[in-house]
């Protein structure tokens, strides 16, 4: 299976200027997307052949992703690179331009950087699992308990309120899952089918919830920031046990 990894980031950013290029336990924040691809990338298996690609519009960060190990065979177009553009237009132009280099995937996997957090191995486990099904689209979820409400009138409980589960009881099926955007991999074909991520035969691939930041605001950061920290510690007392 050939798989194209792609990671959007824009030079523009609303919320937290420039934040793809803003330091995170040392780094930018893009860098730590692309070393865990790279890193999966030298994990999988020979059958599996992994492309992994920065899609941006801003040059200071395509230098950056080259000195961090990505390709950058492309600079994305103004008109993909908007605050109102959807993400599946870059990834059908990334498809575009590596298919007319004879390098048509059957996958796609999407990573964004604003989720830096994955644990080692997370990325080989996810392409290794969708691999195996027969699934057209994967999408990574974090865990959460079944508690939820919607604020409707009345509100409206997502479980059985006079039969409120212990936790030690919950099972796959009565937990609720929330997509975090980390990661998604899809058929290349659902792509040009449905134009979206997510479609047919949809699997879901279970993240840990230490793996769960999002970048959003200025917070998300620090959180990130210890949770990455955290991890390298680890990493670092295991290599040195």
């Amino acid at each position: 299976m050939r798989i194209l990894c792609v990671i959007p980031v824009r030079g523009g950013s609303k919320g937290i200027p420039r934040k793809n290029l803003k330091l995170i336990a040392g780094k930018p924040l893009v860098a730590w997307t692309i070393e865990q691809a790279l890193e999966a990338k030298e994990a999988l298996a020979p059958e599996h052949i992994m492309d992994v690609i920065v899609s941006t519009d801003d040059h200071e960060l395509a230098d950056i992703a080259r000195e961090y190990g990505a390709e950058v065979p492309f600079m994305r177009p103004a008109h993909l690179a908007e605050d109102t553009t959807a993400t599946e237009p870059v990834i059908e132009h990334a498809i575009e331009f590596v298919e007319e280099q004879g390098r048509r995937p059957d996958a796609v996997m999407l990573l964004q950087a604003t989720s830096p957090v994955r644990l080692p191995g997370t990325l080989e486990r996810a392409v290794r699992q969708f691999a195996i099904s027969d699934s057209d689209s994967m999408v990574g979820v974090i865990p959460i308990g079944p508690f939820i409400w919607t604020a409707t009138e009345p509100p409206q409980a997502q479980y059985e309120v006079m039969a409120r589960p212990r936790r030690q009881e919950l099972t796959r099926e009565t937990y609720r899952y929330r997509e975090n955007g980390s990661m998604y991999i899809t058929a290349t074909e659902i792509y040009e089918k449905y134009h979206n991520r997510l479609a047919e035969n949809i699997e879901l691939f279970l993240l840990d919830e230490v793996e769960g930041v999002d970048i959003d605001a200025p917070i998300d950061f620090a959180v990130a920031e210890h949770q990455l920290n955290e991890i390298l510690k680890t990493h670092n007392e295991s290599s040195s046990s």
